[in-house]
């Protein structure tokens, strides 16, 4: 009896610090992510913050309570149920968006989602292999043997158990169907030839796309090439091809070639961006943040 309690700590404290490990590196994504850009996005800034602090107390809840009897697995459950939300949020945000801010396909991304799904297993195992879930299986286990004596067939893994893996299952292929199904590129980009025009964000005049969203420059760039591509293109959607002035737009336009052969439009001599975290006129979310190698700035005509 002792050597199977011993067995027990051992798995559930391998369990429960594994996944508190990975709730913490998930939360570290978050908090480089949120410092990095996404603080600047309304609600959603918000949301990420909220995610690194939730993410770091409920990993050391459950590194403090490891060993106790009822204090770990409420805690332990309360990591994997956040776990499991933080995903859903994030696979909501690429299939529909939230608050007005959709999702676009990153390595971060990818790697926060498959952290959730890991941390979600690690702790919900962690759960099931507390002294009152080990309980109730045992209660369980005896009546199925009893019915199984009584010539019923019992099953060969404890229900619960077949719940978190199919649960873990559902999520992965989830996980994938989205990322899959989701663009590389965040804001649509308009096709070339679109009118430029001008918007108010914050109380300044800057200039704007066919849409009215508002563009940006990366203080990084030359006039003749872009040094924002890859990932950083799809927070940054470069303006395509040639653009023309609408009213109140002065200044001179041109077009660059990109390093994948596409062009891009550029005012001023600065190649022409706008950003994922806005969705609407009037916002200018991207204004002097840090992102991706370099400052960035709104246009002002």
């Amino acid at each position: 009896m002792g050597s199977t309690r011993g067995t027990s700590l051992s798995r559930r404290s391998l369990c429960g610090t594994a996944g508190a490990g990975v709730l913490i590196a998930s939360g570290a994504i978050h908090l480089d992510l949120y410092q990095t850009g996404y603080r600047s996005i309304p609600t959603i800034g918000w949301l990420f913050l909220f995610q690194v602090i939730v993410a770091f107390v409920l990993a050391l809840a459950i590194l403090a309570t490891i060993r106790t009897v009822i204090s770990f697995p409420l805690a332990a459950a309360a990591g994997a149920l956040f776990a499991l939300a933080t995903l859903g949020g994030y696979l909501l945000s690429l299939r529909v968006g939230l608050f007005g801010f959709r999702e676009v396909r990153t390595t971060a991304g990818i790697v926060a989602g498959v952290l959730d799904i890991a941390a979600f297993a690690a702790l919900a195992l962690a759960v099931l292999l507390s002294p009152f879930a080990l309980s109730l299986t045992g209660l369980i286990r005896r009546r199925l043997t009893d019915s199984s004596a009584r010539g019923m067939p019992s099953p060969r893994a404890p229900l619960a158990t077949t719940i978190v893996a199919a649960v873990t299952l559902v999520a992965a292929v989830l996980l994938v169907v989205d990322v899959l199904a989701s663009g590389g590129s965040g804001s649509p980009a308009v096709a070339g030839g679109q009118v430029l025009r001008t918007e108010h964000a914050g109380g300044t005049t800057v200039l704007a796309n066919a849409k009215g969203l508002t563009l940006y420059w990366f203080a990084p760039d030359t006039p003749t090439a872009s040094h924002c591509s890859g990932e950083c293109a799809t927070y940054w959607p470069p303006v395509p091809g040639s653009v023309t002035a609408g009213p109140g737009v002065t200044g001179k336009l041109g077009a660059i070639n990109r390093s994948d052969g596409s062009k891009q439009a550029t005012y001023n001599g600065r190649p022409l961006y706008t950003y994922v975290g806005d969705s609407s006129p009037g916002q200018a979310s991207g204004n002097n943040i840090n992102l991706n190698g370099g400052l960035w700035h709104e246009v002002t005509p």
